[in-house]
């Protein structure tokens, strides 16, 4: 069943300092009126607006856009699609502006196009992702773009977050999400949750004793973001 798109209008008059992290807030409202990038396998890339998406469980299983100068509207699978950049609606596009700004000019990764991020977008990327037992492919919203060049972590759509508060008619992430999925190099994606974290941060920055002995005594889930910052950086 298709859902329609929510399109919101602008929110102002409210100070977004409070959001601040270094994760992008995952997204599930966006705008059908700006100009969305979608990277093919084939090496094709099309822009234009969104006009569905369609979901299941939180992950996306067909994009349709009407590229732009065109009047025939295309459809997607994840299966067709590499990575792409979705525009964010209303209050979730211009936190992640303001939120992303700083990193984009401290931390680059050139395989992600952090202008357009900046711009309100949301960056999706094809990755293997352990399920149980099983390897599936899954088009995964990254949290992480503007530092993912040694850890990726990507948006569990199913994670429980600590916090949710909702304005102006949407739900916004103010607290910590209980699980992401994290790939490691060119390694199978897991998911990695609050719970266990405290066993596994030592095997995920295995590489850098220096990170590993600031975090020997204060090691907590809620700055995995900043762990993960400062292993990007100071760690070659």
């Amino acid at each position: 069943m298709k859902k329609p798109l929510l399109f919101l209008t602008t929110l102002s008059c409210i100070s977004f300092s409070n959001f601040a992290q270094s994760f992008i807030p995952a997204f599930d409202r966006f705008s059908g009126k700006e100009v969305a990038y979608i990277y093919l396998e084939n090496g094709t890339k099309v822009e234009g607006t969104i006009d569905d998406l369609d979901r299941k469980k939180g992950l996306i299983e067909e994009v349709t856009i009407l590229p732009t100068g065109q009047k025939k509207k295309k459809t997607f699978e994840p299966k067709d699609i590499k990575t792409m950049y979705l525009p964010a609606s209303g209050y979730n596009k211009l936190a992640n502006s303001l939120d992303q700004a700083y990193n984009a000019q401290k931390w680059k990764n050139n395989s992600v196009n952090m202008e357009i991020i900046n711009k309100g977008y949301a960056y999706f990327e094809k990755v293997k992702v352990k399920i149980k037992k099983d390897t599936e492919e899954l088009l995964m919203q990254m949290v992480n773009p503007s530092f993912s060049l040694k850890i990726k972590v990507f948006h569990d759509p199913l994670a429980q977050e600590s916090m949710r508060f909702g304005v102006g008619g949407i739900t916004m992430a103010g607290g910590d999400d209980k699980s992401y999925y994290v790939q490691v190099g060119n390694e199978v994606a897991e998911k990695l949750k609050k719970k266990d974290y405290d066993d596994e941060y030592t095997n995920l920055y295995k590489d850098c004793p220096t990170l590993l002995q600031k975090l020997k005594s204060d090691h907590r889930w809620t700055n995995f973001d900043k762990h993960l910052l400062e292993y990007t950086t100071i760690c070659k």
